[in-house]
This record gives C-alpha cells, sequence and structure tokens, in this order.
C-alpha cells in the first residue's frame, strides 16, 4: 500500500492534536472537582469565604502584579491555632489550573506575586481546598488581568 504525503500529513496532525489534547487531560481532571463546588458548603465542616483583589488590572509582559485577600471562618468549628492553603486558579483551556499557593491562618490574609511572560487576558480565582476542618471554598468572583 503506498501513501501520498497529504495522507501521511493527515495521519501526522492527528498525532500532534492527540498528544497536545493528552497533555491537557490531567490538568483537566485534576480541577475539575473544585469547579463543581459551591461557595462554602459541605456537611459537618466549618464553611470559609475567600476573597482577594489584584494590585493592578492591566500589566506589561513579566510585570509582577500584587493579588491580595483574606480567608474569613463563617461559622464554627474555629482553630486559630490551623494553617490553611489558598491557592491561585487560572482559567486554560476551560479548566481551571493551579498556578501559585500560599498560607494563612483562618480569618487572616495573604499575599501572593504574580507575573505573566504572554500577552493575555488573564482570568484567576482564589481556592481554599478542603481540610479537616474546614469545607472547600472558591472566590466568589473571578479576577480578570490584562497582561501586554
Amino acid at each position: 500500500m503506498t501513501r501520498t504525503p497529504r495522507s501521511a500529513r493527515r495521519i501526522l496532525s492527528a498525532l500532534v492534536i492527540s498528544i497536545a489534547l493528552a497533555g491537557l487531560t490531567p490538568a483537566a481532571a485534576g480541577a475539575a472537582p473544585a469547579a463543581e463546588l459551591n461557595h462554602a458548603t459541605q456537611a459537618g465542616k466549618g464553611k470559609v469565604k475567600v476573597d482577594g483583589k489584584l494590585g493592578k488590572d492591566h500589566v506589561k509582559v513579566n510585570e509582577k502584579v500584587d493579588l491580595k485577600g483574606s480567608l474569613k471562618v463563617l461559622d464554627a468549628p474555629r482553630s486559630e491555632g490551623s494553617v490553611e492553603t489558598v491557592i491561585v486558579q487560572q482559567l486554560q483551556a476551560g479548566a481551571w489550573v493551579n498556578i501559585a499557593d500560599t498560607t494563612c491562618r483562618p480569618n487572616g490574609g495573604f499575599s501572593f506575586t504574580l507575573s505573566f511572560s504572554l500577552s493575555a487576558t488573564v482570568s484567576l480565582r482564589l481556592y481554599h481546598p478542603e481540610t479537616t476542618l474546614y469545607a472547600a471554598a472558591y472566590s466568589a468572583s473571578t479576577l480578570t488581568l490584562r497582561v501586554g
């Protein structure tokens, strides 16, 4: 059987697309559970609210921007001695992908310094994963940053 160059190009293109999609699958699978959570509800756990604000809404490529926020406990149980994780997620190809994380105390503040190497409009949100004391939560609003 003889294949034409056009047929070989189609096979090669299909292979490249398959590899690219396979590379996106783990990121989408890892971020999917967070997207299904409502604002701050899970039975038997304390509710928290995570909010943040960008220092600027427009930055140049590779320019640093501050993202500051707070993690508020809405109801008991409350443990002032605990340290909780807060994650910044970026919307990439329809999936929320973790790009940075830090820790803070309940009813405390946190800050991130972010920079992006490509010109784009970036959608970000904050996420607090479920712990033994607190339910998972994500920021009620999406933060939009124009990088250019």
